[in-house]
């Protein structure tokens, strides 16, 4: 059995969904279903129910997912180890400034726990650029969120979170069970400088040109709430602080938290970081803040 062919039976058996695993391996569907194919005639057994319903694993295929994470895992090990002879024990990791999330917690908690020798750089940057350096090439991998440029990048998604607006406390809006982005058309938003991403300015924005105070960081949207009464865009799961609240936006999309990467890049670093974060930002409390 080749490594790859695992890989791809977890990514299957781990989403249980065909399509969703091809969009995470970033191949299309059909050369993925042709794969698993011939990994169960290999294997000589039915590794994954198929129905109307959805996908399932086989008792033959729960056994198959738990040694091949094994196998992934000692073969990413033997990579790193192999780079750590050879010098290259360093990982760069670009933050958006949100490294208190409980999945990063996690991450930097098993990361450092299967690689003990790996020095991991941290560069936390503010919400100007989404790929927190990448572009420039000031990392090697960062934790971010969608979207933004991918021109060059491979971008693999960890979580979705629902978004909601931020408000005072004591805006008539506050009191509200949800909204649209409609009830918000005519107030002033806080907006990032010119020169950002376009792709992030227009998600965080609600798609419609903006007028309102320019920002870079989080405190800088918060202030530009509180002191100004502003309106914008944050995560349904933050906690607000004192005089502030969050209503949930019906009528946007979730905001997407990805690793992302520079295409081909073959440091064994990045994969194992990628392999490892995928779990951490799975687990059920991940978007709890």
């Amino acid at each position: 059995m080749e490594l790859r062919t695992l890989r791809y039976f977890v990514a299957v058996a781990e989403e249980l969904h065909f399509g969703r695993a091809a969009a995470r391996l970033h191949m299309s569907q059909p050369p993925l279903s042709r794969a698993i194919k011939r990994l169960e005639t290999e294997v000589g057994v039915t590794l994954l129910d198929r129905s109307s319903a959805g996908v399932s694993l086989t008792p033959a295929g729960t056994v198959l997912l738990d040694e091949a994470r094994a196998l992934l895992d000692q073969a990413d090990r033997a990579r790193v180890r192999v780079a750590a002879v050879a010098g290259a024990v360093t990982l760069t990791v670009g933050f958006l400034g949100d490294t208190t999330d409980p999945g990063a917690t996690r991450l930097a908690r098993a990361y450092h726990h299967r690689h003990p020798h790996v020095e991991v750089r941290i560069r936390e940057t503010d919400l100007t650029d989404p790929t927190c350096g990448l572009h420039a090439g000031l990392v090697d991998i960062a934790l971010t969120r969608g979207p933004f440029d991918e021109t060059g990048l491979t971008v693999h998604e960890l979580r979705v979170d629902p978004v909601g607006a931020l408000l005072r406390a004591d805006d008539p809006l506050a009191r509200s069970n949800s909204l649209k982005l409609a009830d918000l058309a005519d107030r002033r938003w806080f907006r990032f400088p010119e020169g950002t991403d376009p792709l992030w300015q227009s998600y965080w924005s609600g798609g419609e040109p903006r007028e309102g105070p320019v920002v870079r960081a989080v405190q800088e949207c918060v202030q530009a709430v509180l002191w100004n009464g502003t309106v914008g865009m944050t995560l349904v799961g933050h906690v607000p602080g004192e005089g502030l609240a969050v209503v949930p936006l019906i009528d946007m999309p979730p905001s997407r938290v990805v690793a992302a990467w520079h295409k081909g890049d073959p440091n064994p670093l990045i994969r194992s970081f990628v392999r490892i974060a995928t779990a951490a930002y799975r687990a059920p409390d991940s978007h709890n803040r």
